[in-house]
């Protein structure tokens, strides 16, 4: 098995012992400074694997993204793009407060279609869906319309 040796600054090196030692980090990021110490340490890939039970792809992506960006590239996951929250804070926040106003006249509480068609009134939601209203209300601990 190839061997690549790899030499870590002394800067990098207390970056990843500190990694290694305390803190709250994910399983993910202290497997890679673990394997990033033991490479600076000359210590075999194959025993690598062994111990921490992860594949040789992992200790090759490890090494070659410390040797391009440095230790955070190596350790830590870099950010996903994705889509943004299409409702912020604010507007769950509305919803929620309306599921929680007393229901329309003639009802005793709210249906997910009248709070779809309530939120669609409020400044900001007017393409909100019927399962977003849901799902926003799902978030909360409340229970609209329980005695």
């Amino acid at each position: 098995m190839r061997q690549t040796e790899l030499h870590l600054s002394e800067e990098d090196r207390s970056v990843i012992e500190e990694i290694r030692s305390k803190g709250v980090h994910s399983s993910r990021e202290v497997n890679r400074a673990h394997v990033l110490s033991c490479l600076d340490r000359g210590i075999p890939e194959a025993r690598i694997m062994a111990v921490l039970g992860i594949g040789r792809t992992a200790v090759w992506r490890t090494r070659a993204a410390y040797l391009q960006g440095g230790v955070d590239l190596a350790v830590f996951d870099v950010a996903r793009s994705g889509r943004p929250p299409a409702y912020d804070t604010d507007a769950q926040a509305r919803v929620t407060a309306l599921a929680c106003s007393a229901p329309p006249k003639g009802r005793q509480r709210w249906t997910m279609v009248e709070l779809e068609r309530a939120a669609r009134q409020e400044p900001g939601l007017g393409t909100v869906s019927r399962e977003t209203v849901r799902r926003m209300l799902k978030k909360t601990t409340s229970s609209p319309g329980a005695d």
